[in-house]
């Protein structure tokens, strides 16, 4: 498994990703517009086959990084593929110089949330009724990556 730039020839595999995987996924038209975007770094991890696993998705403002979306198949899930995106991730923002990582995920979702924990996210702050279908409250989490 390995996570590699998004590219064009992903599109298709990430967009039936996000619509099993979120109650509002981006379009693949949305997607590709992020190919375009210098402000943000996707990361795709694919398997030994070149086969799409999940991705990654962030944005950046000066030295913040903004993780706007993480999926994973639901067919690979529990088997390393968000550690592996989270992690990659986290090494390009040291590599770019950024302060932080932030991201929001529902408060019910617990394994995601120890996944984070576990990559050095931290609890800061929760956003009331940031979720719609069903509507729920997001935990606000930040990777510190240096002193700002």
């Amino acid at each position: 498994m390995k996570a590699v730039r998004m590219e064009a020839r992903h599109l298709p595999a990430l967009a039936a990703i996000e619509a099993a995987c979120f109650s509002a996924p981006w379009s693949e038209n949305a997607l590709r517009e992020e190919l375009e975007n210098p402000n943000a770094l996707f990361l795709v991890a694919e398997d030994a086959d070149g086969a799409v696993c999940g991705y990654i998705g962030c944005q950046t403002v000066l030295d913040e990084g903004y993780i706007a979306n993480v999926a994973v198949s639901p067919a690979r899930r529990r088997r390393g593929v968000g550690r592996l995106l989270v992690d990659a991730l986290t090494a390009r923002a040291v590599q770019a110089g950024l302060a932080f990582l932030t991201l929001e995920v529902r408060v019910s979702n617990a394994p995601a949330i120890a996944l984070y924990e576990k990559a050095g996210f931290r609890p800061v702050g929760t956003r009331k009724n940031y979720y719609s279908a069903p509507k729920e409250d997001a935990l606000l989490m930040t990777c510190y990556i240096k002193e700002a």
